[in-house]
């Protein structure tokens, strides 16, 4: 179990060691020139009757983004089988629900089946799931469920509030007791303090089991959101995170996610040494842009990175 105190005096050594002790972890646990490709998907955009303050997909905040009904699943399937050819070996699909209704749940199933006999991993996040929902979707063949707890307790309510900080974690148990293995991380830049960062990750590591999959977002500011003023985190700043990440969840996938399109290279090649293992390909990231494929496989090219295979379960 780790304190506040402990991450905190990691978080603030000198920044060659804790690259340093990160580097080390992470060579431990995985191969340092390995990362691997996940590609997301959204199955259903807008309309999210949550009022996240970072989020374009909130019908609280006006963002122009107008809201669609959830995908066909033969749609999911195509993209899916797209993603898996050019190298993918993770498919997420996330729909802007604030839980899934019964009527969505056999469609959703089926995505899941479809995707998974393509021989790829499957993830998928949709809002908030009691026990009987990730049951059936464990049933169905999902591998990971995403749910962020976003940021610390204490900061939690200046960013939602249609939701609590003990829900999210009630469905990350829900997850975990239907033998899905978890996604969970969080965004960093919502004008938040540096020791709300370090209290999202040691909220993280000390879950009964750490998160298979610790995505850590850097906030991407969307005009008609609370939070498009927010001041950006600093490079150097967001590489300590992550680097923090690899050091207290060793074993977990550390993806670099949301905000890479404002990373230059030499900080993406910062955040692969300090831990990072996992990132999401394609040109868009749910509504947001991101860096394209072509761009990426430049990136790994200079670094000598190459693209994490499935592992055979």
């Amino acid at each position: 179990m780790w304190t506040l105190e402990e991450a905190q005096a990691l978080h603030d050594a000198p920044f060659n060691d804790l690259l340093f002790q990160a580097q080390t972890i992470h060579r431990q646990n995985f191969d340092p020139n390995k990362v691997q490709l996940s590609r997301l998907l959204s199955i259903k955009t807008g309309g999210c009757p949550e009022d996240c303050g970072y989020c374009s997909q909130s019908a609280h905040h006006d963002t122009d983004l107008k809201a669609s009904k959830l995908m066909e699943v033969r749609r999911v399937i195509a993209e899916a089988t797209k993603a898996r050819d050019a190298g993918a070996t993770r498919y997420c699909m996330g729909a802007a629900w604030k839980n899934p209704k019964a009527r969505d749940m056999d469609a959703v199933v089926a995505m899941v089946e479809g995707v998974k006999a393509l021989g790829m991993e499957t993830c998928m996040t949709l809002g908030m799931l009691d026990l009987e929902q990730a049951a059936l979707l464990k049933q169905a063949g999902l591998d990971y469920y995403n749910h962020n707890i976003d940021t610390s307790e204490r900061y939690y309510n200046e960013i939602i509030s249609t939701r609590t900080f003990a829900d999210r974690l009630d469905t990350l148990a829900n997850v975990r007791d239907s033998g899905i293995k978890v996604c969970c991380g969080g965004i960093v830049g919502m004008s938040e303090e540096p020791v709300d960062r370090i209290d999202m990750l040691v909220t993280l590591a000390n879950l009964p089991e750490h998160p298979e999959s610790v995505p850590i977002n850097m906030l991407i500011p969307i005009a008609g959101t609370p939070l498009a003023d927010a001041k950006p985190i600093e490079p150097i700043e967001f590489v300590r995170v992550i680097a923090l990440a690899r050091i207290m969840m060793p074993k977990s996938h550390v993806r670099l996610s949301a905000g890479r399109t404002a990373m230059t290279d030499e900080m993406q090649a910062l955040c692969f040494f300090a831990g990072a293992n996992s990132i999401f390909v394609g040109d868009t990231l749910l509504t947001a842009d991101n860096p394209g494929e072509d761009k990426d496989t430049l990136l790994f090219r200079r670094l000598g990175i190459e693209p994490m295979e499935l592992e055979v379960q």
